[in-house]
């Protein structure tokens, strides 16, 4: 089976788990309790006007009328069109406050991504170097801390210490900063925290797949014989154990780290106030509006199944020992 083939079968494939997870998020938000519905009822009541009438203005108003398959329908087919819907409670378009949210979460997200890598990476080497040394356990220690800490609790922790007690650090996210002056160093100091936070379970993850892997390799038949031709330090690490170990590292950080950082995101972004994609997902959650929760899902659900299919391919084409038809 040719990659061409595969590539197209993967392609189909990531468009019915997509049609899947926007079906069962579709029927979850419509058999959600209606918070807005019952405030606009509940002050109908109290004004002396009718309840029922309300209710039906308000469904008319958020394009909650007719059966639930009709409007899924509806929903589907303005998608294929390329219009997402309206955000009722943003008053815009959801592709338009998609892409004003998106920036905010690519400025930690982006550093995040970069930094753990390379960190974690390295820790991981120098750890399955050094294996059953002091170092390697001080780095297995701080690897399961990381990869055991709660995020959103970390980054409260990390609020508390540096920028209520000793003020280090703004408490909350200055959009204004970020938006008229992103490449400053006043839009960093306000990213510092949260990319800790973020790129803290991402890191952790990294070293302890780089050390696993690299284990592999550490004792193998041709690093012994580049032991024995004097190669030493630096160079048996770079040469001798990285190369082997960046096959399976490399499809780690396309998929897997992706999806962690953006799962991870939600919560940083709420609390440290950051509008990025996560915190307009919640809002959005919160206010039920329908249109602007499907479409932020949309966005981290096709970056998870590209992710995956760029993963899968990455394997074929680093390791020619894996043919297509196996995946």
């Amino acid at each position: 089976m040719g990659m061409g083939w595969y590539v197209a079968r993967r392609v189909a494939w990531a468009g019915v788990v997509t049609f899947v997870i926007l079906t069962i998020t579709f029927v979850l938000l419509d058999a959600a309790p209606n918070a807005g519905l019952a405030q606009v009822q509940f002050q109908a009541a109290q004004s002396g006007q009718s309840a029922e009438a309300a209710a039906e203005a308000f469904r008319a108003r958020r394009g909650l009328q007719g059966p639930l398959w009709e409007r899924y329908l509806d929903y589907l087919t303005n998608l294929a069109s390329g219009d997402w819907g309206w955000s009722d409670t943003r008053s815009q378009p959801v592709s338009e406050a998609i892409l004003t949210a998106i920036p905010y979460s690519m400025m930690y997200g982006a550093p995040s991504i970069v930094l753990s890598t390379i960190i974690g990476m390295g820790i991981g080497l120098y750890s399955a170097v050094h294996q059953y040394e002091r170092s390697d356990y001080v780095a297995t220690l701080a690897a399961f801390f990381g990869v055991s800490i709660p995020n959103f609790w970390f980054g409260i922790v990390l609020l508390l210490v540096f920028s209520v007690q000793l003020n280090w650090f703004p408490v909350l996210f200055d959009a204004q900063i970020a938006t008229n002056r992103t490449f400053s160093l006043a839009n960093l100091h306000q990213l510092v925290l949260p990319i800790v936070v973020l790129m803290t379970s991402a890191l952790a993850g990294n070293a302890r797949y780089a050390r696993a892997e690299a284990l592999e390799y550490v004792q193998a038949e041709f690093v012994k014989t580049a032991r024995a031709k004097g190669a030493t330090g630096w160079r048996m690490l770079t040469r001798h154990i990285l190369r082997p170990t960046l096959v399976p590292l490399s499809t780690l950080l396309v998929g897997d780290l992706l999806g962690l950082i953006l799962t991870a995101s939600y919560l940083i972004e709420v609390v440290f106030g950051i509008p990025g994609l996560g915190f307009l997902s919640y809002q959005a959650i919160i206010n039920q509006d329908t249109a602007l929760v499907l479409g932020t899902t949309l966005i981290p659900v096709f970056i998870a199944v590209i992710g995956n299919l760029l993963q899968d391919i990455a394997y074929t084409v680093l390791d020619p020992r894996i043919s297509y038809g196996d995946r």
